[in-house]
Order: C-alpha cells, then sequence, then structure tokens
C-alpha cells in the first residue's frame, strides 16, 4: 500500500503566479509614473513616495508583529499601497501627511480586517479620501511643475481650471504631465505605458480600465464637455489601470466588471458635472468597492449542470 489515495479539499492545482510575482509588476508598471513625477516635480517628489511606501511596510510590519500573525511585508503589497498612495499627493504636502495616510491605509483599510485579501476597499484611496477631508487646503495646494515658465508658485489642476470656466493646458501637455496635479496622476503617458504592461503580462483584465475610460469619455461629450480633456486629466488613468482593477475590491466576473466600470464611469461624469467637487474617481470608486459583493452575487455563473430557478409568478 505504499501509493495511498490521497483526499484533500480544494484547490487540488496551484499555480507558480504567487502575490509576491503579480506585486512586483505592478511596481514595474508604476515606474514610468513615478519618474515623470520626479522630472515634473523634482526630488520632493522621490522624497514623498519614499517616506509614503516606509510607512506602510513598517504599518504592516508592526500590525501583524502586534496581532501575532505571519509577517507579509515580503508580498509586496504594502510597497504597492505605498506608492499609489504616494501618487494621490500633491507634491508640496508635509511629510506628516503622507505618514498618517499610510497608517489609515495599513491599519484601517487593510489589517483591521484581516490583512491582503481582506479589505473591502482599496486602501490608498481610502487614506486619500480621510486625507481629503482633513488637511483640504494641503491636499488642494498644487505646486508648479519644474517647466512652467510663469512666476506663479502653485497652479490649478486642468479639471478645476475648466470647473472655473478658465483655459486649461494643451492636450500635449497633459498627455506628458507637464500640469498641476497629483504626482503620480499629471503624466497620462506614463500610466499608459504602465497599463499596457500589466495587460500584457495578463496581471489585470483591459475590460475594466476600457469600460471606465470610455464612459467618461461618452458621456462627457454628451454632457457638451471636453471629453480628450477629462480622460487626460485628473486620475483617471491611474484610477483605472492600477486602483480600480484591485484583485480584492473588483469583481471576478467579466460581466461583472463591466456592470463595476460602466457605473463607475456615470459616477465619476456626474460628481465632475454636477458636484462641488472637481474630480470624482476616488470617490466613484471606493463607492462600487463598497457594492462589489452585490455586483458578484448577480453575475457568477451557476455551476455546471445546476439549472435556474424559474420565477415564481
Amino acid at each position: 500500500m505504499e501509493n495511498k489515495l490521497l483526499v484533500s479539499s480544494s484547490p487540488h492545482i496551484s499555480s507558480p503566479v504567487k502575490t509576491k510575482n503579480i506585486m512586483r509588476d505592478v511596481i514595474i508598471a508604476l515606474m514610468p509614473a513615478l519618474v515623470a513625477s520626479i522630472i515634473f516635480f523634482g526630488a520632493r517628489a522621490l522624497l514623498i513616495e519614499v517616506v509614503s511606501v516606509a510607512t506602510c511596510v513598517v504599518c504592516e510590519y508592526l500590525c501583524r508583529k502586534i496581532m501575532k500573525r505571519e509577517q507579509t511585508i515580503g508580498d509586496l503589497s504594502a510597497v504597492v499601497t505605498g506608492l499609489l498612495l504616494a501618487f494621490n499627493l500633491p507634491s508640496g504636502v508635509p511629510l506628516y501627511v503622507p505618514i498618517i495616510g499610510g497608517g489609515v491605509a495599513i491599519i484601517i483599510a487593510k489589517q483591521m480586517f484581516g490583512g491582503i485579501g481582506q479589505n473591502f476597499v482599496n486602501p490608498a484611496l481610502l487614506a486619500r479620501i480621510v486625507l481629503m477631508n482633513s488637511f483640504p487646503v494641503l491636499m488642494t495646494t498644487w505646486p508648479v511643475t519644474n517647466f512652467d515658465t510663469s512666476d506663479a508658485v502653485t497652479a490649478a489642476t486642468p479639471l478645476a481650471l475648466s470647473k472655473a470656466g478658465q483655459a486649461f493646458p494643451s492636450y500635449l501637455d497633459m498627455f506628458l504631465g507637464n500640469t498641476g496635479g497629483c504626482l503620480g496622476e499629471t503624466s497620462a503617458l506614463a500610466l499608459l505605458i504602465g497599463g499596457i504592461y500589466l495587460i500584457v503580462k495578463h496581471v489585470i483584465s483591459p475590460i475594466i480600465p476600457c469600460v471606465y475610460i470610455g464612459v467618461v469619455f461618452v458621456l462627457a461629450a454628451a454632457l457638451g464637455l471636453d471629453p480628450v480633456m477629462q480622460i487626460l486629466s485628473g486620475g483617471l488613468f491611474l484610477g483605472a489601470f492600477f486602483m480600480a482593477t484591485d484583485y480584492v475590491t473588483s469583481p471576478l466576473t467579466n460581466k461583472g466588471k463591466v456592470i463595476y466600470a460602466l457605473c463607475m464611469g456615470i459616477m465619476t461624469i456626474l460628481i465632475r458635472r454636477f458636484a462641488s467637487l472637481p474630480e470624482g474617481v476616488s470617490y466613484s470608486i471606493v463607492l462600487m468597492n463598497i457594492i462589489v459583493p452585490l455586483i458578484e452575487r448577480k453575475t457568477i455563473p451557476l455551476p455546471f449542470g445546476v439549472v435556474k430557478e424559474a420565477k415564481k409568478k
């Protein structure tokens, strides 16, 4: 009886793709945006990014230590959270802002719910919303880029200028990143390169970013807004490629992904057009993160052989 039949619970086939590998690819995809932030905002951008990442890693280590749980800092998810949080901050914020934000993202949004795979919203976005409501002036003061030839010290984002009825930067400046805004959201080119990398590596599905960006473009045109400006400005590319596609907080089914992205696009453009806020990506993604379980419940396919019950009359 040397060859015994071993009975165990599923899954019976393991994938060579591990969390660490996925997070490493996301970090690689974020590098163009990181380089662009340093080019346009200088060494201060790198300092904020380093502080944000270090805070997230330290908070994760301490939380797991205090809670007597297995350490997870090696999976690189805290590094990704730190980078995404930094990319949602202006270059002029004091260093205590990314420190507080990192604590909110890791301790409150992630570890208090059990750690990676258990968070119900994107940690970096929740931290950004908390910081926006706690430090509204700091979070909406945008230093000019290194290539700004004016004598101004601060700049407005293209969305804020459009909201006020003023002229906004050229499409080329918005595409390259020579505009006011958060560190990682200004360069659509850098984010597009990173997003394409993730799609080619099969880390993310193109459904969510394509539907999300497409809906914003179409609705912007329908509401009389400049559709090109709407997709190139703000955090749309950052949110669509790197935060709305988070495995934990986005639907698993293709049908669910379409519904999820469609609703985010509608909410984003409605907030930008009718609300007092010029930006709507963060709130749209977080709100849809909360609704994902309902989307999953309605779109999950039936197991093979199961017949759908007929509706009672």
